[in-house]
């Protein structure tokens, strides 16, 4: 068994047994967001020639597989903190690489359950967009390596609970409001545009609905997308290097 496959088995088998409940809880936040902003505004609301509600879809899709993938630092640091999983694969012939590589696709995992309940709650809703379309997907898969990436590198820096909280409120969360997810960027003022343009959801939440829409695409968020993701890994790998040392 290659050593990334053993460490992404034993996080596939926790989110199997906890499945149901984390099912439920991935359906929560997204069912009162369109039920909150879709109803509220989606019958008065047009932008770009669509109704508010399929635009808030991709949003959503794009900021639930950020945090979702985000989301698996908490688990990485569960197993530190309290099982000290991790002193276990220290102990054990599996390589950083193969370590990050490992609880990477399992944050990537994570994501992709999230985004496929939002989808169909969105066809629940009646909102059908090309989800068949390569790009909407390589545009998902990109965003959610980016923050798992990111998520694993910050595991392995926080030496608690509250760090990590701490961190989710000041990095995730301004950044799933002001992504693109909500409302278009281009609505801000320009000082604001250049500021979120450096935030990876916003290229992120522009890739997706774009693809989703089957309209063109901008090549750039998807290379800005996978370069980003790359640092960021390379990061991780560097930071489980000093958590081993």
């Amino acid at each position: 068994m290659y050593g990334f496959f053993a460490v992404y088995y034993r996080e596939f088998l926790i989110l199997k047994r906890r499945f149901p409940k984390m099912m439920a809880s991935m359906s929560v936040s997204p069912l009162l967001y369109l039920i909150a902003f879709g109803y509220a505004m989606g019958k008065s609301v047009t932008i770009h020639g669509h109704t508010y509600m399929e635009f808030l879809v991709p949003g959503l899709v794009a900021m639930s597989s950020m945090t979702r993938a985000f989301a698996i630092g908490s688990e990485i640091n569960i197993s530190r903190f309290y099982w000290h999983i991790f002193e276990e694969f220290q102990a054990a012939p599996i390589s950083n690489i193969s370590y990050v590589i490992g609880e990477t696709l399992a944050g990537v995992t994570r994501a992709f359950f999230s985004v496929g309940i939002i989808l169909m709650l969105g066809l629940f809703f009646g909102i059908v967009l090309s989800y068949d379309n390569p790009l909407f997907w390589l545009a998902v898969f990109l965003n959610s390596f980016v923050f798992s990436s990111l998520a694993v590198g910050l595991a392995m820096v926080v030496k608690s609970h509250a760090d990590q909280a701490m961190l989710t409120n000041f990095v995730i969360t301004p950044m799933a409001f002001l992504g693109g997810t909500f409302f278009p960027v281009h609505r801000l003022p320009v000082w604001a545009q250049k500021i979120l343009f450096f935030l990876p959801l916003t290229h992120a939440s522009k890739a997706i609905r774009a693809a989703a829409f089957r309209t063109p695409v901008t090549y750039s968020s998807y290379v800005l997308l996978a370069i980003i993701g790359m640092l960021f890994f390379l990061g991780a790998i560097h930071c489980v290097n000093r958590a081993r040392d």
